[in-house]
């Protein structure tokens, strides 16, 4: 472990700090090229912009980019640490989007004292770029902000701990539950957490089929229920009129266990008290809420996904955040909505079915591959998911009307 926390520390720090930097897209040699990059050569596409303001994705690399924005209040599983902590976890962020999707990314880190100022920070720089992804915020303020700003703005916001999250776990869900034999309409959910991934999974999981008074959720407390006076607006939308209080209460008879909470807080007893063939998706990292070895000893009838990548199933929101912004940006789009979402749900979910290239297998580490009870996401080295995902959200983002550009050619079959 000491090992790998000084393999760690030198990869931020080597060859030279950080992960990211930027690069000329155009030569800058000789007189001539500075000429044209700055004064005065670069008058004439100010002065396009200024007659057409629309002229900034032509002239300028707008339309390529993305902002990476957090406070730091809610860094990983490490907690609030402040704007320049949650640095490191930004720049990894930009590393993603060019290595998966070819999008260029901004880091940048708020320091602010209320949410109205964190709102008007980023909204008074959000025109600068193609699109914003927020991270590492904590909750509620995570859903005033995000909501805030989706009213404000006139690019795409996407605060990817709630829905990267909740498209990546509804993804493998509908697999699991097809694997299981079970449908989503009729599967009874616990959900243990209730923070912005929790609801959000679960909002996302109701949007593919699942209902709502099946879904019981429980926070530090316990279960959210009808009777309690300490829910904000947020946790309200799942508080069950039940009598069940515990987490033992609501796993009897249960098909699926969502953890988005902390490490082993379901038990090999718990498992066992759940319906035939259920399907955990423990997701705290780096600790799941039950261990995969665990469950699989407890129960051979299980089917598991976690956040790691050392076991199968990894719910990792790589899968979904680049490829949703490619979409967005290769179309235009003003938002990034619901029919974008669970496009991006299908795709991957379809994706887990076919057949897996000896590329994927080598870069994963992997012998042999096929639909089935370790296999129900895609793993995050397929290069198959930017074209499939892309393409699915952008053709959701024209046909739900917040598209400016049809779709593009290279989406063609």
């Amino acid at each position: 472990m000491a090992d790998f926390k000084q393999q760690a520390l030198d990869y931020h720090a080597l060859p030279t700090p950080g992960k990211i930097s930027i690069e000329l897209t155009t030569p800058a040699e000789t007189s001539k090229d500075l000429a044209l990059a700055y004064s005065p050569g670069v008058a004439e596409p100010v002065r396009e912009i200024a007659d057409n303001p629309e002229n900034v994705y032509k002239y300028t690399a707008k339309g390529n980019t993305v902002a990476v924005i957090s406070n730091g209040t809610a860094i990983l599983g490490l907690g609030n640490l402040g704007p320049m902590a949650s640095k490191p976890v930004m720049e990894g962020k930009a590393l993603l989007f060019k290595r998966f999707a070819g999008i260029d990314s901004f880091d940048i880190e708020v320091k602010h004292t209320t949410v109205e100022d964190f709102v008007s920070t980023v909204a008074n720089i959000a025109d600068s770029f193609g699109g914003i992804n927020l991270e590492d915020i904590k909750a509620p303020e995570c859903f005033e902000i995000e909501r805030a700003l989706i009213e404000r703005c006139r690019v795409p916001i996407f605060h990817d701990d709630q829905h990267g999250t909740a498209i990546v776990t509804a993804a493998g869900m509908l697999n699991a539950l097809d694997i299981q034999g079970k449908s989503i309409r009729h599967a009874n959910i616990v959900c243990m957490g209730a923070g912005a991934a929790a609801i959000a999974c679960m909002e996302l999981l109701i949007k593919c089929g699942a209902q709502r008074e099946k879904i019981y959720m429980l926070d530090r407390k316990g279960v959210i229920h009808t009777r309690r006076d300490d829910l904000n607006e947020y946790k309200k939308l799942f508080a069950n009129n039940t009598d069940k209080r515990t987490l033992d209460d609501v796993i009897d008879g249960a098909d699926v266990f969502v953890g988005v909470s902390g490490p082993d807080l379901l038990s090999a007893e718990q498992l066992k008290m759940m319906a035939p063939n259920p399907v955990v998706f423990a997701c705290s990292n780096p600790d799941p809420e039950i261990k995969p070895e665990i469950a699989t000893a407890a129960r051979d009838d299980v089917i598991i996904a976690t956040g790691r990548s050392d076991y199968p199933n990894q719910v990792n929101n790589v899968l979904c955040f680049p490829f949703i912004f490619r979409g967005a940006l290769d179309v235009r789009a003003r938002a990034i909505n619901d029919e974008m979402k669970i496009a991006a749900v299908h795709a991957i979910r379809e994706l887990a079915k076919e057949s897996v290239p000896e590329e994927v297998l080598k870069a994963s580490d992997e012998t042999n591959l096929a639909f089935g009870r370790d296999y129900i996401i895609p793993k995050p080295m397929d290069p198959r998911l930017k074209d499939r995902v892309a393409k699915a959200v952008a053709q959701a983002a024209v046909e739900s009307g917040v598209a400016s550009l049809e779709l593009p050619a290279s989406y063609a079959d």
